[in-house]
């Protein structure tokens, strides 16, 4: 029950703006946002691909499917910053990209969301005198598209992109190394073996590389051979979040950090006569020994 209790906190959202390579690359990068999934949205065509879609025919939005964590990014946050990257006078076309499937649109998921989407459109055409365009409107249909196009920016990064990436404020991550900021804001992985904390046993705790929140113990790290620290726990119930993963065309289970919402790793339940296997990157973390640690909870107290 508490893990659905945790996958209740998220909520869903589809972003339409042209190119979606370019919209997903964005909206990615922002805090409070969990997964991106790439797509094609509110169409007549029952088996869209990229070529059908191309054609202008078959009625799909080239669309980003966002999942976010509303306590951290608010829904009206979240399309301010969708709003920054798009022309919202402009119909079916976005930069050079022309046709239906180019068309801006905000499609929720959620009845609670139309009222909110509506009066967000509703006060930035109070502030135009232009007409806005974005099409608003329930989500009917969305079909992923091919594994190509996901996270496409990341594997190609001087790939095709109509929006200004650099319009991103990362300050509060000037701290990370590009590993760092990539695996922790971006959910990518680090290659196995590779990780400082693989084979590394010391008593201390691990805590987020962002934030500095505790989230692990050496007391439950354990080796499990698989190429990354394996925990049978986290620190605390509270430290983490548990959200379904369905990239890759497998169903997961991802860990991030609760205050930060940093990716981690992913929760697998084969460690010991079947226990849980926190499968944690090494990039996320930053170790304290365990006597670092104690004379900083004996200084904190002692400034209560």
């Amino acid at each position: 029950m508490k893990l659905l209790n945790m996958f209740e906190k998220l909520q869903v959202i589809y972003l339409a703006g042209g190119c979606f390579w370019g919209v997903e690359a964005f909206i990615s990068r922002l805090k409070g946002v969990n997964q991106t999934e790439v797509g094609y949205a509110n169409g007549m065509d029952l088996a869209p691909t990229y070529e059908k879609v191309c054609t202008g025919k078959t009625g799909h939005a080239e669309t980003v499917k966002v999942t976010y964590n509303p306590k951290i990014i608010s829904l009206e946050e979240l399309l301010e910053r969708y709003f920054s990257i798009v022309d919202p006078y402009s119909k079916n076309r976005q930069g050079p990209d022309v046709g239906t499937q180019y068309r801006t649109g905000i499609y929720w998921q959620e009845e609670c969301q139309r009222d909110i989407v509506l009066k967000f459109l509703k006060e930035k055409q109070r502030q135009s005198s232009k007409r806005i365009v974005i099409e608003a409107r329930a989500i009917s249909s969305f079909y992923p598209a091919e594994a190509y196009h996901q996270k496409y920016l990341e594997r190609n990064p001087q790939g095709y992109c109509h929006v200004d990436l650099n319009s991103l404020n990362d300050e509060e991550f000037d701290h990370l190394t590009k590993e760092e900021y990539e695996i922790t804001q971006l959910a990518m992985t680090e290659p196995p073996y590779s990780g400082k904390y693989d084979n590394f046993f010391e008593d201390g705790v691990y805590v987020d590389v962002v934030d500095g929140e505790v989230l692990f113990s050496s007391e439950d790290k354990f080796d499990s051979g698989c190429g990354w620290p394996a925990f049978s726990k986290a620190i605390n119930d509270d430290a983490i979040t548990k959200n379904r993963d369905f990239s890759y065309g497998t169903t997961r289970i991802e860990v991030r950090s609760a205050k930060s919402n940093s990716h981690l790793g992913h929760l697998f339940h084969d460690g010991p006569g079947g226990s849980p296997r926190y499968c944690i990157n090494s990039a996320a973390l930053r170790f304290i020994p365990k006597d670092e640690y104690l004379k900083k909870l004996n200084n904190d107290e002692n400034q209560k």
